[in-house]
């Protein structure tokens, strides 16, 4: 076990504003978005070949969702989706 001294250190809430990505915003709101559609092909027990059959979004990219690799969506696309799921998204602002 190490005997240094550590520090704890409370994050923003945004990890990759924490982390210093330069469009940490986006990446947040594509993070909680690609949760939201996981969560519903969880809770809805659909494997990607379903969604694609029930959405007509193609099975790689609720895979590529599945794994977090978001780059090739946009915010719109996540947007959509979750319409497509038929969940409603509302957007806020502060």
């Amino acid at each position: 076990m190490n005997d240094e001294p550590f520090e704890i250190i409370r994050g923003s809430g945004n990890v990759f504003a924490d982390f210093g990505h330069p469009n940490a915003e986006v990446e947040q709101l594509k993070a909680l978005l690609a949760a939201e559609i996981i969560g519903v092909l969880d809770d809805r027990a659909y494997t990607v070949r379903k969604a694609e059959e029930l959405t007509g979004i193609a099975a790689a990219d609720f895979s590529r969702i599945r794994k977090t690799k978001l780059d090739r969506f946009t915010i719109d696309r996540l947007m959509t989706i979750l319409k497509r799921l038929d969940q409603d998204v509302d957007v806020h602002v502060k």
